[in-house]
Parts: structure tokens; C-alpha cells; sequence
């Protein structure tokens, strides 16, 4: 069984059988996220999409203090690297890993490449998603993109999917309901909205898009799931 907890905006904590891996922990500065970095618990792994403020956010200090290994496209985990994280593990898209709390695959995302922080420029990266699999349920998590064709590769090898639905940076409803028909989960899990005024999404419209295509599980932050 895979527990899952949302924290809002794209951060996602997934706990089984011990093990605990953060998905894009973008905590303090987040006006809707119910708990701090200092809240959240002893993690194996952070997990992080891309290098914008609101999913890199505290994935670099999580990674000192809980000695875990982080997990990015491989320009963003030498960044990582170079700020300090103890651990690193490089992937890029299409490669697949198995690490000792589950198995991680690294998708195609679509959107913008800038490392926060990296005022040189020297890290700039291609944004990913992920399917993770942890106690036998698949979760595909698909960062901030924009609805694409190379989703269908996903379909029926998805349990769980967590998809952005804020629009302006990401899909918007319909789109996201989209790739929900393109993917075909058991689950769908709306994120990426309702974090800042331009992201005010009601999530009502895509549960009527989605239909009867996947069940759709609207968390508030702070709620949990289980699978």
C-alpha cells in the first residue's frame, strides 16, 4: 500500500513500508502549504522536476539535513551537487533506476529549463516528470508540462497520476483532463493550482472533463491518500 500526501502547489510526500520520498518540496515560502521543512519526516529520496523556486524550492536543504538521496535531471543534480547535497543521482529522460525504496523513470515534461539560484547559467536543464513505482502501485507525477502526445506512451501503465491543472504555466483543466484520457490511470490527482492568484483554478471543471475516464481525488494540503 503507498500512502500519498499532498502539500500543495506540486509537492507530493509517498511513504511505504518505511520509506519516505518527497516529490518537488516546495514548503517555505508556499502561502498554502500546512507544514515547514522542519515537519517533514526522516526521507529516503527527494525527487525534483525541474529547477524553478516553486519545485526546487526546499529540495536542496531536505537533502543535507535528512542525508537523502536527490533525484534530477542530470544538470540539476550537479547543481544540487555543487550546493552541497550529499547524495545525488543523476537521470535524464527515458532512463529508469531502481533504488533501494522503489523503482523511478524519468518522462518527458514540457517547460522552461532555469535552474533557481544559478545565476551563472551553468545548469540549465530539461524539466522531467516521473512514474514511481513503491509497493506495487505505478504514480506518474507530470511536473509542470504542457499536454503532450508522448503521454500516450503511459497509457495502462499508470495506477496514479498527479497532474498540473493551474493553466498560464501548465496545462489548464482541459488539457489536464486530456492527458488524463491520453494515460488512462485509475486515479487522477489534481496539483499546480489554487497556490497563487494566477493559479486560482478551480479544480470542479476537470473533475466533469475527466468523466468516468479515471477517478479523480481532489486532496486539500496537508491530506492523504491511500492506494
Amino acid at each position: 500500500m503507498l500512502t500519498l500526501t499532498w502539500h500543495s502547489h506540486a509537492c507530493f510526500l509517498l511513504e511505504h513500508d518505511g520509506k519516505r520520498v518527497i516529490v518537488d518540496p516546495f514548503l517555505t515560502g508556499n502561502p498554502t502549504a500546512v507544514i515547514g521543512s522542519s515537519d517533514v519526516p526522516k526521507l529516503d529520496a527527494v525527487l525534483v522536476t525541474h529547477g524553478h523556486g516553486d519545485h526546487l524550492g526546499d529540495a536542496i536543504p531536505l537533502a543535507i539535513e535528512h542525508q537523502a538521496t536527490l533525484v534530477a535531471p542530470f544538470e540539476l543534480a550537479e547543481y544540487a551537487l555543487d550546493q552541497g547535497a550529499p547524495h545525488v543521482h543523476a537521470m535524464h529522460i527515458g532512463g529508469a533506476h531502481q533504488f533501494p525504496f522503489g523503482h523511478v523513470k524519468m518522462v518527458t515534461a514540457i517547460h522552461g529549463g532555469m535552474v533557481e539560484g544559478d545565476e551563472g547559467g551553468r545548469f540549465t536543464t530539461h524539466p522531467c516528470g516521473f512514474v514511481v513505482t513503491m509497493g506495487g502501485v505505478r504514480l506518474y507525477h507530470t511536473g509542470d508540462t504542457a499536454l503532450t502526445l508522448d503521454m500516450q506512451l503511459l497509457a495502462g501503465r499508470v495506477d496514479v497520476m498527479c497532474v498540473a491543472i493551474g493553466d498560464n504555466y501548465t496545462m489548464g483543466p482541459e488539457d489536464a483532463a486530456r492527458a488524463v484520457e491520453f494515460v488512462k490511470p485509475k486515479v487522477a490527482i489534481p496539483m499546480h493550482f489554487g497556490t497563487f492568484p494566477i493559479l486560482l483554478q478551480d479544480p470542479a471543471p476537470f473533475v466533469r472533463a475527466v468523466g468516468t475516464t479515471a477517478k479523480v481525488v481532489v486532496l486539500e494540503p496537508g491530506k492523504s491518500a491511500e492506494f
